[in-house]
């Protein structure tokens, strides 16, 4: 519950148990509960009204369809080779063309968007979990904690995201499984970074104060506490990373270091048929190209549109 004090010139009614209602005795304050839920209602209001957060949601909402449902919506089997019709421009037969072994971009750029669209939330999630766990005992905690950790965090910041990417799948081999943890655990010094930062603006606030007299251990300070009141910067950050998401997950495609052929991916179909395009065969690298970048398009017109209404 929040506390809102406004200004009031009358008396208030007797409640009927005969004590005073919302109104002081002398009638000048009244304190009004508003309940925690009204908040999010009050920012989903405010998110509906904006043309940005309304495109970038119906763009994401076509890919989870298409995700779910791309094996029945896809005109042809994404894997089925039709060597006498490939590098085939588009037409009405193939809207998207075909690749340089006849499968149907189209088809490919429907089913591949499932992989993409598991992978990039589960991995954004664990580093969103992993970094706001770290984030808040580096703020919280403070001293030789706080120093030396982050010391590691910018040691591994340091490093070349994509070099440490490598070792990971290197070590533990390709697979969406691999991506997930890759990902998340890139993610997390980044995410742990910007909690850090938000937790050390609330740690000399007067309620932390009042929850240390009051015996409260670090652990419920820091998720009970503070984590509520800085959930808005976690949401932010959860956001931005999101998109950089599908930006890593298509890039080790590209590299084969992701989904591997000849599951349809959208990295992996751009690196397949990257060649085509000095034989004028552009069709099979642009459409995957723009699927990759309406899907990040999508992602920062949601998070723009986030920030504007919570820094509102």
């Amino acid at each position: 519950m929040t506390d809102i004090t406004a200004d009031a010139g009358g008396a208030a009614p007797l409640e009927p148990g005969g004590s005073l209602g919302p109104l002081g005795p002398a009638g000048g304050t009244v304190a009004v509960a508003v309940p925690t839920a009204a908040v999010p209602r009050a920012v989903w209001r405010l998110l509906l009204r904006r043309p940005t957060f309304l495109i970038g949601a119906v763009i994401i909402v076509f890919w989870v369809v298409c995700a779910i449902f791309g094996h029945a919506i896809a005109p042809f089997n994404p894997l089925a080779q039709q060597l006498l019709f490939n590098n085939t421009a588009p037409s009405g037969a193939h809207w998207f063309g075909t690749d340089t072994l006849g499968r149907d971009v189209l088809s490919r750029v429907v089913v591949g968007s499932r992989d993409i669209l598991i992978v990039t939330p589960l991995a954004t999630i664990l580093g969103t979990i992993l970094g706001t766990a770290l984030g808040l005992a580096m703020g919280y905690l403070g001293g030789a904690f706080d120093l030396i950790v982050g010391r590691i965090v910018e040691a591994v910041l340091a490093l070349p995201a994509v070099i440490i990417a490598f070792l990971f799948i290197v070590a533990l081999g390709p697979s969406k499984t691999t991506l997930i943890i890759v990902i998340g655990l890139i993610f997390t010094p980044l995410i742990a970074r910007t909690v850090r930062a938000a937790v050390l603006t609330e740690r000399n606030l007067d309620y932390l104060s009042s929850a240390r007299l009051l015996g409260e251990r670090p652990l419920r300070i820091m998720f009970r506490e503070i984590l509520p009141n800085i959930m808005p910067a976690i949401l932010v950050e959860f956001t931005v990373r999101l998109g950089y998401a599908v930006f890593a997950v298509a890039t080790l495609s590209f590299l084969g270091f992701g989904v591997q052929p000849p599951t349809p991916d959208w990295g992996a179909d751009i690196a397949a048929d990257y060649s085509g395009l000095l034989a004028g065969y552009w069709w099979q690298v642009l459409f995957p190209a723009l699927a990759i970048a309406s899907l990040v398009i999508a992602v920062n017109l949601i998070t723009d549109s986030i920030e504007q209404v919570l820094s509102s």
